[in-house]
């Protein structure tokens, strides 16, 4: 009875990938993109959120744990996730970035240079493969929206392509099915 019931734990804890409940965002530190920029150069997806923003929480659930939009990110981007309250200094395009306190809390300064000095959040900033700002996109993007910006970008579609005409004539190439209930 133990071997069995060892045995079909492992089958079940082994089979848990399979099923697609494993896909996660690769999410990586701003030394590691910028060090695999060097060799790799790849367009960035930072996620600007802070620990207090219900949006953040809700797009992190609803959007980046979608697996077709996790595993596209994966596939195409670098992904940093940036809380804009991160106290630790930042050497950013030969810049030093640092934590300025304001008020109880504060913002550290490369979110505020990233946001274009707007800090809302959720912020989801497409950076080029030479870790330039493309793009700062105020608020919660569900996993379509989501799909749209990323396409848009990754295809450079922003230097052809008006984002209207774009929404208008686009159709899903990454999500077959969302989730219902989360």
């Amino acid at each position: 009875m133990i071997k069995f019931l060892k045995i079909s734990f492992y089958t079940i804890l082994l089979s848990i990938p399979v099923l697609g409940f494993s896909q996660q965002i690769e999410w990586k530190s701003w030394e590691e993109v910028i060090e695999l920029s060097k060799t790799s150069p790849r367009k960035v997806v930072v996620d600007v959120y802070t620990d207090w923003c219900g949006w953040c929480k809700k797009m992190d659930k609803i959007t980046f744990q979608q697996p077709q939009i996790a595993q596209f990110i994966n596939d195409n981007f670098y992904a940093i996730r940036f809380n804009a309250e991160h106290t630790e200094t930042i050497v950013y395009q030969d810049k030093e970035y640092k934590f300025t306190r304001a008020g109880k809390k504060g913002y550290h300064e490369l979110a505020a240079t990233l946001t274009k000095g707007d800090l809302r959040y959720p912020t989801v900033i497409i950076l080029d493969e030479g870790l330039d700002v493309l793009q700062p996109l105020k608020g919660f993007q569900d996993p379509m929206s989501m799909e749209l910006i990323l396409t848009y970008y990754l295809g450079d579609h922003q230097n052809r392509t008006p984002w209207k005409r774009y929404t208008r004539t686009y159709n899903s190439k990454i999500i077959r099915a969302v989730p219902v209930g989360n």
